[in-house]
């Protein structure tokens, strides 16, 4: 049996936790069972939970010197730091080969012990400017799910915990075995896409004299980078230098981020053909959108739709 630990800590979540037990504790009729799960935490008693209840937790750190996987289900607050006792334990487990896995703000405990320090890493897309700035040696990835590098392994949001959780399965045990467990837990075995369909739209925090404002009200229009220049009748060059100089971006990039996030409305809000949307954006054809939409999104308008329509 492959000894999957979790490293709890006041205030435990139970959710994130819940994930990594659905996933590999639990006893499912029918289904092959090639794990068992442990949880321990640093001083051994009632954990408090989200939930308001604390949980009863009888293992110490020692617990993980017999993992096969470590695992952090969160970690809360995020600022939380890392005690030496704990620091410790997780390089030690790394050392001897365990692996270690996190699932959504676990990643920030994790990182404190610096063996992300020159790897990728994600967690969840509210989170992820907080982890770049605080750990500048760890290759922040926003937009996906998780990150596997075989010995670490970090998730987006609790939610991608169980895709992180479900695709560990799949590489332990193969795909058959993966989708058996996902569909007894009435989920799909792998989810299309990464975390950007999930996050909110960026808004741009400076209108640049009502550029933005005017180029957005146009975007079905044929307009063009110059278009844009000669609204403040500025040179394209001087454009450009606005642009990176207050939203970090190119005039290009924006207007293309922008008919995303147009087009993202009118998928969730109307019934229009993808091929209509597309003219309506500005990106002229259905091959257009679907292109940069998976680009942008990591998942393809029709898919985007189904997931996300109101009404």
């Amino acid at each position: 049996m492959h000894r999957v630990v979790a490293l709890v800590r006041p205030v435990q979540s139970t959710f994130e936790l819940g994930c990594a037990v659905e996933v590999f504790g639990t006893v499912r009729e029918g289904v092959p069972q090639y794990y068992e799960v442990e949880v321990c935490t640093e001083f051994p008693g009632q954990v408090p939970t989200t939930a308001g209840y604390a949980i009863s937790v009888d293992l110490g750190l020692g617990a993980l010197t017999r993992a096969d996987t470590v695992l952090i289900p969160g970690w809360s607050p995020v600022e939380a730091p890392l005690s030496a006792p704990v620091r410790r334990a997780l390089v030690r487990a790394h050392d001897r080969g365990a692996r270690l896995v996190t699932i959504c703000s676990g990643v920030f405990a994790l990182a404190r012990t610096g063996l992300l320090d020159g790897r990728s890493a994600t967690t969840h897309w509210a989170r992820a400017a907080q982890l770049a700035h605080e750990f500048p040696r760890v290759r922040v990835e926003p937009d996906v799910l998780y990150v596997d590098h075989g010995d670490i392994a970090t998730s987006a949001g609790a939610g991608a915990g169980i895709d992180l959780c479900l695709h560990l399965v799949r590489k332990d045990h193969g795909a058959a075995h993966a989708a058996l467990l996902a569909r007894h837990m009435v989920l799909p075995p792998h989810r299309e896409g990464g975390q950007a369909q999930y996050a909110p739209p960026q808004q741009p925090g400076d209108a640049l004299d009502g550029l933005l404002d005017w180029a957005g009200a146009r975007l079905g229009s044929p307009l063009s980078v110059g278009d844009m220049a000669s609204y403040l009748s500025v040179s394209q060059r001087t454009l450009a230098r606005r642009f990176a100089d207050r939203l970090g971006t190119s005039p290009g990039a924006w207007l293309l981020a922008r008919r995303i996030v147009e087009a993202r409305a009118l998928l969730e809000e109307t019934d229009l053909p993808v091929e209509a949307i597309a003219v309506r954006v500005g990106l002229a054809s259905a091959v257009n959108l679907r292109r940069r939409f998976r680009a942008h999104i990591g998942t393809t308008p029709g898919a985007y739709r189904r997931a996300f329509r109101v009404g």
